[in-house]
């Protein structure tokens, strides 16, 4: 059965033993999910998917082994995919007497064999959790800083939520961190959000990335030789490497359309903050929209190359970036 996440006031945790939250605004979930179980002293068992499907008579022992101290289990899964719709299948068959589980899946496409499992069934439930509008950010940020009384510019209120991407659980954690800094100094300036925010990307990373799109080969080296950067950061450069080549992809289309590269960045939405437009303007003038659709083709190639030799990940990652940082565009 479907519920909005703004009916979960309808479900009942110790009815309700199937609970699928799906999506990946982890910031809502977690706010969410601590209302099901507020005003509850409630001990939760959490697991990984991947154990679960490695280990299963470990998890069914676990689970339906009995303890003079709970009446009732809570279990959260997480990370959860299609790959564990048979241990559901056995869980229902076995039964669910004083057992919840929720189970917490990042997007899942509506041919998902999950989804469609707990969408169908009415006795199970299936929240879908949509990333936030830059609205809905702006105005939970404009009202934790009221209620903290810290003074913040509409201005930087739309620089930590634009840079949030629609993620609730980053604007909780850069909120948590000004706060902490706002009992020092109740007036935050553009210079102290520069210091404070480090949202959804790994700053080394970031730029990294910016200096290779603006050609600065030294920086670019410096970056690489200061970092150690290792097989695992692989796919989080790739994933960024897009998402700033999309966002270039917008504005060198703007550029060819109107030839003025100031009315490009001032024009930009959701507008590019003053410290990063001379870097941005490097990259605009460095790559055509030709060349940057080229290197979004590549880039993904990349990354179908790293997830097959993992091993090697770094090096083929860092060896791209090297090429074309020095790279000559026609």
């Amino acid at each position: 059965m479907i519920y909005k996440f703004y009916e979960l006031n309808k479900i009942d945790i110790n009815l309700n033993s199937l609970i699928l939250f799906h999506g990946n605004n982890e910031g809502l979930k977690k706010e969410e999910t601590l209302k099901l179980f507020s005003n509850k002293k409630i001990k939760i068992s959490k697991y990984e998917e991947k154990e679960i499907i490695e280990n299963p008579q470990i998890f069914f022992e676990n689970l339906y082994s009995g303890s003079l101290f709970e009446n009732k289990k809570f279990i959260s899964i997480n990370r959860v995919t299609d790959k564990i719709i048979k241990i559901i299948d056995e869980v229902i068959n076995k039964g669910l007497e004083n057992i919840t589980i929720i189970l917490n899946a990042n997007i899942l496409e509506k041919k998902s064999k999950l989804r469609s499992k707990f969408e169908k069934d009415r006795n199970l439930v299936c929240v879908a959790f949509y990333p936030d509008t830059n609205e809905t950010l702006s105005r939970l940020a404009k009202v934790f800083f009221k209620n903290k009384n810290i003074t913040v510019s509409q201005m930087n209120i739309n620089f930590i939520v634009n840079k949030c991407n629609g993620n609730r659980e980053f604007l909780n954690n850069e909120l948590l961190k000004i706060e902490s800094f706002a009992e020092r100094k109740k007036n935050i300036s553009d210079e102290d959000l520069i210091q404070l925010i480090n949202l959804n990307e790994n700053y080394s990373i970031s730029e990294l990335i910016d200096n290779c799109l603006a050609k600065n080969q030294k920086k670019t080296f410096i970056i690489i030789n200061e970092n150690n950067f290792n097989n695992d950061d692989s796919i989080i450069i790739t994933r960024t490497f897009i998402n700033k080549l999309k966002k270039i992809l917008t504005l060198s289309k703007n550029y060819e359309s109107n030839d003025n590269i100031d009315r490009t960045i001032n024009e930009a939405k959701p507008p590019i903050f003053w410290k990063d437009k001379d870097l941005i303007k490097k990259q605009i003038k460095n790559w055509s929209t030709k060349n940057i659709e080229d290197l979004i083709f590549q880039i993904n190639q990349i990354e179908l190359k790293i997830k097959k030799n993992s091993n090697n990940a770094r090096n083929i990652i860092l060896d791209f970036i090297i090429k074309n940082c020095s790279k000559t565009n026609s």
